[in-house]
């Protein structure tokens, strides 16, 4: 076995020991571990022929799809490491992720494929471009086929490096503040964070005598409602195939509800991957339209993360499943599992509250733990497991991974008050705190109030210049159809849930929020829009 523990070893594992049972699907597309095994060997090679040394790194631009795991799984085989890619991206976005990030070969859908062609020219270390056929453009003649490429295993692909525990996995954050930035973590650390919540964890040193237990017959059946490319539906992904399951993968491009639930209905999903309120109040709406409509009982498990899932839209799943277990995680790409939020039938349920796990504290700016009960606030920070750092980037990679009295934390960002009882209370990341008189307000705070109102399909808030307070607290408002805006009873609303310092001044009407794949915000661009709104320069 590998030093540390390593995906390749892992799901090469399963697959000798469960080789006929399902692993993926999508649509009329059905792959067993056998099949992911040996396919994923191909593409291992291919990567391997072009030119890929120990380490390099591989990029994905790919939608949700079969492939994307596949070659995942060969990327690990290699020894290489994986780099995910935002399919939003403009070329120049392109240009920077795959410089930064050293890339030396793509796998891309065919509709990439004059994106991809444009980028040749610009991205030279690219030696490797694997085109993965979706019905759209023809396969170009500078591109590998991946089916060809997929079927041309003789055996098992290991390179002359081998694997280890230390081999890395790379996940971009979204560059809504800034550049996006490489989280490097080691693969013995993705396997230790997923692994924190099984009942018989894996040994910090590797070893099949638990593993092998704990692979008795086919796992849950997830459907990863939030895009591969991101951290949600990626640790998610790998955290099921770890536990031999299965996934499977819609086959539009875009998120539909009903696709979603005519999807778990037909594939009996058994646990989904979501993103907050972004993905559940349309599911919820999809629902209650249409009770009878869907067989939603075979979902047992919806997990999320990334974005504040309101309790009404939880109890508003249960009343369409009552067996129907809900966990709201507090999680980034710099940190897995910091806290979690566990709603069922029959339990209490609460907004943005989350039980800390045994490594997450909350962390005063000079190192300090904050207390409970003591209303003081801090950063939510994690050690233990954790990434090594930022891509090349030592500067903020300091910023994130801070040591306090010899621990090594990750504080990504989110400010929280410990409560009484322990339990954490989130007021969002402080890079987005609005400075108004003085106060500090929390933008998500205030958006969760105001999607509370019937009116409000979604809504983002964020600070202008005020003569007078500094920072002025503006609401951006998606409306439901049918509703015509209301500033004023908005604007009382939000009053009666908080106080009235952190209320909107103004409330301004758009067409879309534009939430991106990840229900992530992009707050400098809707910040924009305000100002163009409001008539400041």
């Amino acid at each position: 076995m590998t030093a540390g523990w390593n995906f390749a070893e892992i799901w090469e594992r399963i697959a000798d020991r469960t080789p006929d049972e399902v692993v993926q699907l999508q649509g009329d597309r059905v792959f067993t571990w056998q099949h992911f095994d040996q396919r994923a060997d191909g593409i291992a090679a291919a990567l391997l022929a072009g030119g890929a040394q120990h380490q390099d790194k591989v990029a994905h631009y790919l939608y949700n799809c079969p492939e994307f795991m596949e070659s995942m799984f060969a990327m690990y085989k290699a020894g290489l490491a994986p780099v995910n890619t935002n399919y939003r991206y403009t070329d120049d976005e392109l240009e920077y992720l795959w410089e930064n990030s050293d890339t030396v070969a793509v796998v891309f859908h065919g509709t990439f494929t004059e994106r991809c062609d444009a980028m040749r020219s610009r991205t030279p270390r690219v030696r490797t471009w694997i085109w993965v056929d979706d019905g759209s453009d023809p396969c170009p003649d500078w591109a590998v086929d991946y089916e060809v490429a997929a079927a041309s295993a003789t055996g098992r692909t290991i390179a002359p490096w081998g694997r280890s525990g230390d081999d890395l996995y790379l996940i971009y954050t979204g560059g809504t503040t800034g550049f996006p930035k490489g989280v490097m973590w080691r693969q013995d650390d993705v396997v230790g964070s997923l692994d924190n919540s099984s009942k018989a964890k894996l040994p910090a040193e590797p070893g099949w005598e638990v593993f092998d237990g704990r692979i008795s017959g086919p796992g849950p059946r997830v459907l990863p409602g939030a895009p591969l490319m991101h951290g949600t539906g990626a640790f998610n992904a790998m955290s099921v195939l770890m536990n031999g399951g299965s996934i499977v993968t819609m086959q539009g491009r875009h998120f539909d509800p009903a696709e979603l639930l005519d999807t778990i209905q037909h594939y009996k999903a058994t646990t989904m991957s979501i993103v907050g309120d972004a993905m559940a109040k349309p599911i919820l709406r999809a629902l209650d339209a249409e009770p009878d409509r869907w067989d939603f009982s075979s979902m047992r498990v919806m997990i999320s993360s990334g974005v504040i899932w309101a309790a009404e839209t939880k109890a508003g799943l249960l009343r369409h499943n009552q067996r129907l277990i809900m966990v709201d995680t507090l999680g980034s790409s710099e940190a897995i599992g910091m806290a979690a939020n566990t709603t069922k039938a029959g339990g209490g349920s609460s907004t943005a509250k989350f039980a800390l796990g045994p490594n997450t504290r909350v962390l005063t700016e000079d190192g300090r733990e904050v207390q409970a009960g003591s209303g003081e606030r801090g950063r939510v920070a994690l050690r233990g497991r954790t990434p090594i750092g930022y891509y090349k980037d030592p500067v903020k990679s300091a910023d994130t991974f801070i040591v306090h009295d010899g621990v090594r934390w990750s504080i990504p960002g989110d400010w929280a008050e410990v409560e009484a009882d322990g339990t954490l209370k989130l007021y969002g990341r402080g890079s987005q705190c609005i400075n108004t008189g003085g106060e500090k307000v929390y933008p998500e705070e205030v958006e969760e109030a105001l999607k509370l109102h019937p009116s409000i399909d979604d809504a983002a808030v964020v600070g202008v210049p005020d003569e007078r307070f500094g920072e002025a607290i503006t609401a951006l408002v998606q409306l439901h159809d049918g509703h015509m805006l209301d500033e004023k009873a908005l604007i009382a609303y939000v009053r009666e849930h908080h106080a009235a310092y952190k209320s909107p001044k103004r409330v301004l009407q758009v067409a879309t929020i534009g939430r991106a794949a990840n229900g992530k915000l992009n707050y400098k661009n809707l910040r924009d829009e305000a100002l163009r709104q409001l008539g400041i320069s």
